[in-house]
């Protein structure tokens, strides 16, 4: 036995050197922060970022306005973030991004915290560690780092991050938890007071699905290892609920005094199980919507995530000792870290299938523990130089396309899409206080970009103007002479040939035209 240990250690390649890995950590925050200033995108981003500057030029910690109304459509983590971020660098499109790269990045750290920790309170004879044991927590981080879902909404002013973070931490809390039975006091109760703390994180990320999928999949893993709960977990839901619930009290107290009945009908039951119940958004999508965009988030690396899948599900019933391989042993039943992806990844993965509204950020939740699991796999195999070679071509290769979609494709698709540019032509010709109508379109890209300007209704949402004589009498009701006009490209010509109005287009982005218009 002694001489085969010799001979597979004599056979060991080298590890990745340190400079490789420090060269790594250096390059993918670089990444994650790289060209955050390209121009807001859709109509969400913008809507977040001038709901947080509304809320910080009031200096209101607790309601969120949008054009001065109630915005209660979601918690206020993601705001609190692009406040501070408004505090130290000003108001601009990196400020509103980067508390999600932050919180990108910080998924990373956690899954490097996840696969170090388990690695050294693990026997692991299931898994061939020979090529660089020690290091699974540095191939999880690398794969997570260069996996498209992350590397995409870690980019984007949006809840998706927000909310994946504190449930990829809370997690990861509980499992550390719970593979530390016999270990340090101080490492359990940390991991398990971090489960309950990142709950109350995640319930002000984005509501309720902070504590349901936490609860749901720590269940499920239980049922799916055939175990019970031990006593010291089950008085911690007494005291942890009470953590999470004191956490989530910041906003949701001061929330529910300020707005009472208001707040409940339209953060809970319209944004919470309307929103899911029905179409109600209009989101509409398939059932199986979700089982082919969680494959896409994890490129480059969606090849060994199907392998994985496959490989560890035939595994599962495979004889025991039918093989001798640890590859061959391993699969969603043998090995606890796999099981608790299994159910981690099932979890949202089921209940956004179910959901009446679906959007592909939905299943963010979803990716760490598919990232998990491909790179378990991938791991198993670092020993022949063929894979390691691939995984780090493969990771190399994904950080060079994304420099290059970030300095020449992204920031020109931005630009046309989004109403920076038009608002800035305005300006230059000394419209930068003029008054916005919307003509035959609603352009939320706007909200951010003509802060304070645009005409609304009296519920306070953006008015839609049908035709240019409604422009017209928008102009005489404002009091002023001028006005600037958004309109589609289509409608254009109706508008420069109206004959009450004088208008000239200033610029256009490919879809949508501002033009100013006066009265004669």
């Amino acid at each position: 036995m002694m001489q085969e240990i010799t001979k597979d250690v004599s056979r060991e390649p080298k590890r990745m050197p340190l400079i490789f890995w420090v060269g790594s950590i250096f390059t993918v925050v670089f990444l994650y922060f790289f060209g955050l200033s390209i121009p807001l995108l859709g109509p969400d981003e913008p809507r977040y970022s001038q709901v947080a500057r509304e809320m910080w030029l009031r200096g209101d910690w607790v309601t969120p306005t949008l054009g001065g109304a109630h915005w209660f459509e979601k918690p206020a983590l993601l705001y609190w973030l692009e406040m501070l971020s408004f505090s130290i660098f000003g108001v601009s499109e990196f400020s509103a991004r980067f508390g999600s790269a932050v919180f990108g990045l910080g998924v990373i750290a956690c899954l490097v915290l996840l696969g170090n920790r388990y690695e050294s309170t693990q026997n692991r004879p299931q898994i061939d560690r020979s090529a660089e044991i020690g290091r699974f927590g540095s191939w999880l981080g690398l794969i997570a780092a260069t996996s498209l879902g992350v590397i995409v909404f870690s980019r984007g002013a949006s809840f998706d991050i927000i909310v994946t973070f504190p449930l990829t931490a809370s997690l990861i809390g509980f499992f550390v938890y719970d593979q530390c039975s016999s270990g340090s006091i101080r490492i359990r109760y940390a991991g398990l007071t971090a489960f309950y703390l990142f709950i109350g994180v995640a319930l002000i990320a984005k509501g309720l699905i902070g504590i349901v999928f936490p609860f749901a999949i720590v269940g499920g893993y239980f049922v799916l290892r055939r175990r019970l709960p031990g006593s010291e977990f089950l008085i911690s839901l007494v005291w942890g609920t009470a953590l999470a619930a004191a956490v989530a009290s910041v906003w949701y107290w001061p929330m529910y005094r300020a707005h009472g009945w208001e707040f409940i009908d339209e953060f809970f039951v319209q944004h919470h199980f309307q929103r899911f119940t029905s179409n109600k958004y209009l989101h509409p999508q398939p059932f199986i919507f979700f089982f082919w965009v969680l494959p896409l988030m994890v490129l480059p690396w969606m090849p060994a995530f199907l392998a994985a899948m496959w490989t560890y599900v035939r595994n599962a019933f495979r004889a025991d000792g039918s093989e001798d391989s640890p590859t061959r042993k391993t699969s969603f039943l043998s090995d606890p870290l796999l099981s608790f992806a299994l159910v981690w990844l099932l979890v949202p993965l089921a209940f956004f299938s179910f959901s009446g509204s679906k959007l592909p950020g939905y299943i963010l939740p979803s990716v760490p523990p598919a990232i998990v699991i491909t790179a378990t796999f991938l791991y198993q195999r670092l020993n022949l130089h063929k894979w390691k070679r691939a995984v780090v071509a493969a990771a190399v290769g994904t950080v060079l396309i994304s420099f290059g979609l970030l300095l020449f494709v992204v920031p020109r698709f931005a630009e046309l899409d989004s109403t920076r540019s038009l608002f800035q032509a305005a300006s230059e010709r000394g419209y930068a206080a003029t008054r916005v109508v919307n003509l035959h379109t609603i352009s939320h890209n706007a909200e951010f970009y003509a802060s304070g300007r645009l005409l609304r209704d009296d519920a306070g949402k953006l008015k839609r103007l049908y035709g240019v004589t409604e422009v017209k009498e928008a102009i005489e009701r404002s009091g002023e002479r001028t006005t600037l006009v958004l309109v589609p490209l289509e409608y254009l010509p109706e508008l420069l040939r109206y004959t009450d109005l004088n208008s000239e287009k200033l610029r256009d982005n490919g879809e949508i035209a501002i033009v100013v218009s006066s009265l004669k």
